[in-house]
């Protein structure tokens, strides 16, 4: 009888449907979840067994693995989390994994970083450059060539002269930091007792591991960081991991410390900002084990967890967990698929939760844990409408007044004001007075912003940016361009002429970013500034002690639109917004600037009544068969010629099979109909619940092949209507 050939089904991480077969060497032993090299055309690539099996055939001509890579295996829960986002999506399960796999350099032993230490020998030559290096390494630390350099404010290659020369000498340091292991008694927190009957609730459905979920519904400044604390510390009790998902982890340090206070630990840390060793520590740190608590972004949700125990999602119903590029998955939902599929419970906080989970809580599908009054204050911050129509403003201003006195006087009282407009830049528009040319993106169908604090004109579509011109490119005629509409810049030029004495602080991410970001809102929380302008990343659940009225400026901004989810997000940034007031010992308020007071919205905002709104909202989308009542997905087809475009969408439809329950909506072009220079078609297919929209989109979409410049982009549960 002839031998068996040994086989591995290699997943590779390309935008591959399916695992390719490979020979297992002898004497190299493979199991599933295994990371392998293997070669593919002339190139090598990383990849992970999703299988292993034998052959008796003596016609298979198969490659063999290269090798078996070192990273502890993917788990079988993990893997059948890829397949069922693949499905769901209808992404390929190589895309899928690829977000498994963004840190190659994790698979392998890690490397030993060699650092430098003050050597026997002096230097020929001593520099005042030289000088400076061999007095930083005479402090005792060993440090790398970048650290070293840095501090002494020389260039790398001073570093490498003095280390050749023997005045330097090179050590070995550890390839990473160990993880410290958590403290569970480090930093408790007094509980309320409605506090402590949630925190009760969420330790009992840790203890079932039944991958149940909990919506933790509390208004704002209810302590449930601290409830979720507690259950987050009954799984690490349990010997498990934890993972905290936030919706913009990059901009929350103070919160980070929180999390550090409370478990006597750092945790790690995972998003885009993380220098690419911190990457691979924490792939890894998560892959052993040995990473009890992360803390993340989105992307979080894809580490190669080995022992995962809880989530917490927190302000689940933020947009910054949909990803619109790439896979582009919801991460508080594949949050509960992976929980289902793990067998263990997943946290969903928010004061404002979305329609999805409160819906979902109820058809049975969630339980709730509430939370109904402030730590410490019972009290909510009084909301007050300013009906704009009834204000009378000087040309080219935007506070009325009744905001501006409300302003004067509490930085009179010593207090704090926050006043926020969720619009970036100068001014939206620019537009000729002399013959009416709008200043638009040459790539986009959209108008540039202006940014008079960087004196450039940006497309925050593309990117695309230029100096704002002195004449008008149509006419040539000079003075005319005229801004129209406040941004968030224009907003603080206008307080800094009302308030002069005023200590302004601006939080929008165009001008305030990373640690520039961080230290503006320590200062705001110490009391260094009292008067705080600022788009949607006010908020984002920081804590302003100090703060007592906060005015919102135009609150109709994103009111009317196309987009479903409009008032739904409209009032979750309101609401969330009001709630930074009022959070210390003095009571807060609220002044919301509004055209359309009589708007159900509105009125539900200055009642405090958020049930009557969004019930009311439940019933629209219910009747019109809308998410979470029904079922969307959008196709969006963009290509470089406009008629090819528009010929190839209309062919797609055309393609559509009939199914009952399902309608095609489209092609028609999209709202913003050119980006990057390519032009945008959309479809919109809506469907009920009870529908298999998946099966229908494969059966639809599986022979359609777009050529040329043409692309074709599905979004499954779209949250992009542009």
């Amino acid at each position: 009888m002839e031998n068996p050939i040994r086989i591995a089904e290699v997943l590779l991480p390309l935008a591959l449907g399916q695992a390719y077969s490979y020979a297992i060497p002898d004497g190299m032993e493979l199991a599933a979840g295994d990371f392998v090299e293997v070669p593919l055309g002339t190139r090598s690539y990383f990849g992970c067994v999703w299988e292993v099996g034998q052959s008796f055939g003596t016609n298979m001509k198969l490659r063999a693995v290269t090798r078996k890579c070192d990273a502890p295996g993917l788990s079988a829960t993990h893997r059948k989390f890829m397949e069922w986002l693949s499905a769901y999506y209808l992404e390929p399960k190589g895309n899928c994994l690829r977000m498994v796999m963004r840190v190659p350099a994790a698979l392998d032993d890690p490397r030993m970083q060699m650092a430098w230490v003050l050597g026997d020998i002096k230097p020929a030559k001593l520099t005042p450059q030289r000088a400076r290096v061999l007095e930083v390494a005479g402090q005792g630390f060993a440090m790398k060539t970048s650290e070293l350099a840095e501090a002494a404010g020389v260039g790398a290659s001073v570093v490498k002269a003095l280390g050749a020369q023997g005045a330097l000498k090179e050590v070995a340091l550890p390839p990473h930091q160990k993880f410290a292991a958590p403290d569970l008694n480090a930093g408790g927190f007094a509980l309320n007792g409605d506090q402590q009957a949630a925190a009760q609730a969420l330790r009992q459905v840790v203890a079932g591991r039944d991958g149940k979920v909990v919506l933790l519904d509390g208004v704002t400044g209810s302590g449930k960081t601290e409830v979720y604390f507690e259950a987050m510390a009954a799984s690490l009790a349990a010997g498990r991991q934890v993972l905290l998902l936030l919706p913009e982890i990059a901009l929350t340090a103070p919160f980070i410390a929180r999390v550090e206070r409370r478990f006597g630990c750092e945790a790690a840390q995972w998003h885009s900002d993380l220098r690419p060793r911190e990457r691979e520590r924490v792939w890894r740190g998560v892959a052993s084990g040995e990473a009890r608590i992360v803390v993340g972004a989105r992307s979080a949700l894809f580490l190669p967890w080995v022992n995962l125990g809880l989530i917490v999602v927190d302000e689940e119903h933020e947009n910054a967990y949909k990803q619109d590029e790439g896979v582009p998955y919801h991460a508080r939902d594949m949050a509960v698929l992976y929980g289902s599929l793990g067998k263990f419970p997943v946290v969903l906080s928010s004061a404002t939760p979305s329609l999805e989970s409160l819906m979902n809580v109820d058809r049975g599908r969630y339980s709730t844990v509430k939370l109904k009054d402030r730590h410490g204050r019972p009290e909510l911050p009084e909301t007050r409408l300013i009906d704009m129509t009834a204000e009378k403003l000087e040309p080219g201003t935007w506070l009325s007044p009744q905001l501006r006195e409300a302003t004067a006087l509490t930085l009179q009282a010593g207090d704090q004001a926050l006043l926020f407009l969720n619009r970036r830049g100068f001014a939206p528009l620019t537009l000729c007075r002399a013959c009416g040319h709008r200043l638009n993106c040459p790539d986009c169908a959209a108008a540039m912003v202006e940014h008079r604090f960087r004196k450039i004109l940006q497309c925050h579509h593309c990117g695309h940016q230029e100096p704002v011109p002195q004449a008008c490119p149509s006419c040539g005629e000079a003075g005319k361009l005229t801004p129209v509409g406040p941004g968030i810049e224009r907003l603080a030029e206008e307080a800094a002429q009302l308030f002069p004495e005023a200590r302004m602080a601006i939080l929008s991410s165009d001008l305030a970013r990373g640690q520039m970001l961080r230290d503006t809102l320590r200062g705001i929380e110490e009391g260094e500034f009292n008067l705080i302008l600022g788009t949607q990343l006010v908020a984002k659940g920081h804590h302003f002690p100090h703060l007592t009225l906060v005015g919102v400026v135009d609150a109709d901004l994103a009111l009317e639109s196309s987009d479903p989810r409009a008032g739904e997000r409209t009032w979750a940034l309101l609401a969330q917004v009001a709630g930074r007031s009022g959070r210390g010992e003095k009571p807060g308020r609220a002044l919301v600037q509004t055209y359309l007071p009589q708007h159900p919205l509105m009125k539900a905002l200055a009642r405090g009544d958020r049930d009557a709104y969004l019930n009311g909202e439940k019933q629209i989308r219910e009747v019109a068969g809308l998410p979470p009542a029904g079922r969307l997905a959008g196709l969006v087809i963009s290509g470089k010629d406009a008629n090819e475009t528009q010929r190839f969408a209309r062919d797609v439809a055309l393609a559509a099979p009939p199914a009952e329950g399902i309608s095609v909506l489209g092609p028609a072009p999209a709202p913003i109909a050119m980006v990057r220079g390519r032009h945008r078609m959309r479809l919109l297919v809506k469907a009920r619940r009870d529908v298999n929209l998946q099966a229908f989109l494969g059966a639809w979409l599986k022979d359609v092949k777009p050529k040329g410049s043409l692309a074709l982009q599905l979004d499954v549960d779209p949250y992009n209507f542009l």
